[in-house]
Parts: structure tokens; C-alpha cells; sequence
């Protein structure tokens, strides 16, 4: 089965026995075009990993540290067929990831997307608000975390407003606009958490009606930790101030766009069809049991112009189970960032690969 219509199947609909070997047979692809076309992936491959030729199970796929697309330009393709470059948002001084498209991957991940997406939304386009500003979206050959995942949205809404203006100020004219011609309908808001918490919750300043809305959200955690605000109370209190009951926080990185990773019924986040972690020791990195908690390993079947799909992630998260509910695959918690410690220590692992 090609990537094109493995996405297509519905994206929680394959239990482990199903998934399990259509996963194998795109991984091997996978590990030997980049083995064969990147460099630096074929050192990790051969160094750390011993050189594996072919995988029978997903747990045997090599895998890079997130790190490396700070250190590295991996690529697999040539230089002419680049069509989009990604950078990671980072914090203010830090060297952002450079994630190389060419037009077939970026295609795969805005397919594989909107299979996640018109999921939880369905098929009909909804009037769209997003907390952030257009000028995150100057630059269409460049984009960041966030102007991604804005353009990648952008395609399941429809009277689009920003809530920001150039200046990162609310946009009051704007939102009172948007306010009186959808108030009380469906809708769909999508930004990053801690933008939805500063600029919606804290300075909004009009009565909005939520109660049908959706709401879409990711990242900032760090700075909601330290406002003592967890995914459960950011739920209740918007709830409370603009009746928003449908909130669904995700999981997903500019390294692997498109392999998102939404919240489900339970509120764990769960893995699609084509893409699946791995969650592994830190000292070891040998696989820990579902309730084990370790580094998380994100797997993706899409990423062809770099090696994306095996990454090792900077992530502690549990597996919490798998195929028990009423969407097919693993879901998960995350719980934080590792240790400093932690992570000097996988670098060390792999340093000798650079």
C-alpha cells in the first residue's frame, strides 16, 4: 500500500494487528531512502544503530535525536527541490530547527492533516477565529512553528479574523465584527495555548458566546505551568467566562507537521493511523510498558525530503493504552521535559555520529 492511500483510511480506525505491518512496510521505505540520500542519518544508522538494514517491528526503527535539526541540515533531497522551509519557534537565542520540504512531503502532511482535522470537525468549513497575528505569515517560503500551523488550519475555516494586529495588540474592531455576525454559532478558534490565555481569556474584553465552538490549541505549556494553570483548569475557565465546551489540546513539532497528535474522548492525546510513539527509557533507551514513563519516540510514515520519521523526541510522556477506546491506537500523557542531565546524556550517546 503507497502513503497516499494508507492516509486515506479513516485516521483512528486501525487496531495494532492491522496497523502494525503497513507501518513496517512504509518505515523500511522510508529508512533506506534516507539512508541512501542523507548523510547524517546514514551515520546515526550505522554507528549507533549497526547498520539495520530492514525492520520487522517499529520499535527496531533508527531513530535522531529532536536535536539534531538544530546542529544539522538534514535533507533528502537535492537543493533544487526545496519548496518550503519550516523553523521551530525556539526561545528568544536558541538555534531553531530548519525542517526542508519539497512539494510531495508537504502534500502528504496537509492531506494527513486535514484526515485528523475533518475527524474532529467534519467537512463543512467554519467561521474561523485565530488568536495570533497575521504577520506571522509574511514570509510564505519561511515559515515558523506557528505560521504553519496557522496556514495548516486556515484551510478548515472560512471568514478568517485575527485577533491580533501587526502590533500584537487585540484587534477590537476586528473581533466585535466577528462577534456580531457569528455569536452563538459553530465556529472554530485555533492558536497556541498561552495566546488563548493572555489575549482571549485575559484581554478579550466583550461578551462572547462560545457555547458551539471548537477550539483547537497547542504549546505553551512552560509558561501555563508557571501561572499554575493545567489542561484541566484552562478548560474550566473558559468554559466558564464564554461557555467553550469543545477544547482540544494536541501534540506536535515543526520536525514531524502533520503527525499531530489531538486529544480524544479521554482527553489523552492519540495516535492516528500513520504515525506512533514509542516511549523509552532515558538510560537505555530500551522500550518501557504502557504506565512506564520515559522519553518519547514520535514515528511518522509521511516525512520523504528529510528524516523525519523517527525521532526521539525531548519529551517525558506514558503510554496510557492502546486500542481500548473508541478510536484504534495508543494513546498517551505528556509530563514535561527532561532533564537537562537527561538530554546531555542522549547527546552524548550520539555524539560520535556527527
Amino acid at each position: 500500500m503507497v502513503i497516499e492511500d494508507y492516509i486515506q483510511i479513516p485516521p483512528y480506525s486501525l487496531a495494532r494487528a492491522e496497523k502494525e505491518p503497513s507501518m513496517v512496510v512504509l518505515l523500511n521505505e522510508l529508512h533506506a531512502l534516507h539512508v541512501d540520500r542523507c548523510d547524517a542519518y546514514r551515520k546515526v544508522s550505522e554507528v549507533i544503530f549497526g547498520g539495520i538494514k530492514k525492520i520487522s517491528s517499529s520499535d527496531q526503527l533508527p531513530f535522531i535525536p529532536v536535536s539534531m535539526f538544530k546542529t544539522h541540515e538534514l535533507k533528502s533531497i537535492a537543493d533544487g527541490s526545496v519548496y518550503k522551509v519550516l523553523t521551530s519557534s525556539g526561545t528568544t537565542g536558541s538555534i531553531p530547527s530548519r525542517i526542508f520540504l519539497d512539494q510531495q512531503t508537504a502534500s502528504l502532511q496537509s492531506l494527513a492533516l486535514s484526515k485528523i482535522m475533518t475527524h474532529m470537525l467534519g467537512n463543512s468549513r467554519l467561521p474561523m477565529l485565530i488568536i495570533d497575528s497575521q504577520s506571522v505569515l509574511k514570509d510564505r517560503n519561511t515559515f515558523s512553528a506557528r505560521g504553519a500551523g496557522i496556514l495548516g488550519m486556515s484551510i478548515f475555516g472560512k471568514n478568517h479574523t485575527y485577533l491580533l494586529d501587526d502590533a500584537f495588540e487585540i484587534d477590537m474592531g476586528a473581533l466585535e465584527k466577528f462577534a456580531e455576525q457569528f455569536n452563538g454559532q459553530k465556529m472554530l478558534l485555533f492558536g497556541f495555548t498561552f495566546m488563548v490565555w493572555k489575549y482571549l481569556f485575559e484581554q478579550s474584553g466583550i461578551a462572547l458566546d462560545l457555547s458551539k465552538a471548537i477550539l483547537i490549541h497547542s504549546g505553551g505549556w512552560k509558561k501555563m505551568n508557571e501561572l499554575a494553570v493545567d489542561n484541566d483548569v484552562f478548560k474550566s475557565e473558559l468554559n466558564k467566562k464564554f461557555g467553550l465546551q469543545h477544547v482540544y489540546n494536541f501534540y506536535g513539532m515543526v520536525e514531524q507537521v502533520g503527525s499531530v497528535y489531538i486529544e480524544n474522548e479521554k482527553g489523552f492525546l492519540h495516535c492516528p493511523n500513520f504515525s506512533d510513539i514509542i516511549i523509552r527509557n532515558p538510560v537505555d533507551f530500551s522500550v518501557q510498558k504502557n504506565g512506564e514513563e520515559g522519553l518519547i519516540q514520535v514515528i511518522s510514515a509521511l516525512p520523504r525530503s528529510y528524516p523525519g520519521h523517527s525521532i526521539l523526541t525531548e519529551d517525558i510522556g506514558v503510554c496510557m493504552g492502546e486500542d481500548d477506546l473508541s478510536w484504534k491506537g495508543k494513546y498517551f500523557r505528556i509530563l514535561g521535559r527532561a532533564k537537562k542531565a537527561d538530554l546531555r546524556g542522549c547527546s552524548d550517546t550520539f555524539a560520535q555520529s556527527a
